[in-house]
């Protein structure tokens, strides 16, 4: 098993939910760069359990780097923070042991290494892995900045309930930003209430519910990407699929530009101020997997939480015979929210990796 990802900048994930750390380490980030810690915890503290919409874990996620910076500053070696796990019931899973819990890895993991996989918290394939890699986007995203590029992420919906649009050719750092000092990451506050009441009603009746993120990329130059399969949406998917609960992605319009037609889909452009732009942007900053200089946006589906206190039809593994599941332990009743920032942090690593290749 290993979950290694990148080109130019590598980034290893390890750890189990209920070991003793999870962290990463990221191979080729250059020497020299005086980080911002406690910019870096802010970025962890949007992802980190606890709260009155998210499991009841409490994990302080404060990052121990034990390599690769002195004084503040990289040294051009191997950057390594652990994460320790400080909050784990594991008593919660011992009557799981051997019941696969529909939707997690446990049955597609208990085949392929054999029943040695730890299933406490889902083990490696828990959502706890995503503190490394937020750990590892958020160190990016301050050498992404010095170059003047920034990325932001909100909850476009949660199950039925949409956020208000906006236009997709026009975003600014203010704007992006500014989605950070939210508790719930929308556009509207009165969506806000109504996605929250949605998680409540879901919780309330031991159950939980999905929801989409949008991440938009602004100060990326034309040029970036390479066709056929080392495109931006090649390389955004590849990490972006890495963090657990996310199904699917789209670019731009998506899935609703198959409904289009040309005259409605196609980005048409003007010049301004030496720059070409397009009035729209149905492609999303994309096009033959290079950036056009528009914003980059995509958005990501995440599933409903799959640990739900509602009876749930498996089958015992010992034994080969179906029975019931009722699952223990706590969990979040949206996923979805805390995987804002662990979007923002996944399209960091990606977006730096790719320009660090046209460097």
């Amino acid at each position: 098993m290993k979950s290694v990802w990148g080109k130019n900048i590598i980034i290893s994930i390890f750890g189990e939910s209920h070991g003793e750390a999870v962290g990463a380490t990221i191979h080729g980030l250059p020497c020299g760069f005086k980080l911002d810690l406690g910019a870096i915890q802010a970025f962890m503290d949007r992802r980190k359990p606890g709260g009155r919409l998210a499991t009841k874990r409490k994990e302080s996620d404060i990052p121990r780097i034990i390599s690769g910076i002195k004084d503040g500053v990289t040294t051009g070696a191997p950057l390594t923070a652990l994460i320790m796990n400080e909050d784990m019931r594991s008593s919660d899973y011992d009557d799981m042991a051997c019941l696969a819990r529909p939707s997690h890895a446990d049955y597609a993991a208990f085949v392929k290494y054999g029943g040695h996989n730890d299933i406490r918290g889902g083990g490696h394939f828990s959502g706890r892995l995503t503190a490394p890699l937020v750990f590892a986007g958020a160190v990016c995203e301050q050498m992404l900045n010095e170059k003047g590029v920034y990325i932001g992420a909100r909850l476009k919906s949660v199950g039925k309930v949409e956020d208000d649009g906006f236009d997709c050719a026009d975003w600014d750092k203010d704007t992006l930003l500014s989605l950070r000092q939210k508790d719930f990451p929308t556009i509207s506050e009165e969506k806000a209430e109504l996605m929250k009441e949605e998680i409540q009603k879901a919780a309330a009746d031991g159950d939980s519910i999905g929801g989409v993120v949008e991440c938009v990329v602004i100060g990326l130059k034309a040029g970036v990407g390479e066709p056929m399969f080392e495109g931006v949406e090649n390389r955004l998917a590849s990490i972006i699929f890495g963090i657990p609960a996310v199904k699917g992605i789209e670019f731009g319009g998506g899935f609703s530009s198959a409904r289009m037609k040309g005259s409605e889909h196609n980005d048409e452009l003007y010049a301004e101020n030496g720059e070409i732009k397009t009035y729209a942007n149905n492609d999303g900053g994309i096009t033959g997997g290079i950036t056009n200089g528009m914003p980059v946006i995509f958005r990501a589906a995440i599933k409903p939480t799959p640990s739900i206190a509602k009876p749930q039809r498996t089958v015992d593994l010992r034994t080969g015979k179906n029975t019931v599941l009722r699952v223990k332990g706590r969990h979040d009743p949206c996923v979805a929210l805390r995987a804002v920032p662990c979007i923002e942090a996944a399209a960091c690593a990606a977006v730096f990796d790719m320009l660090n290749e046209r460097r």
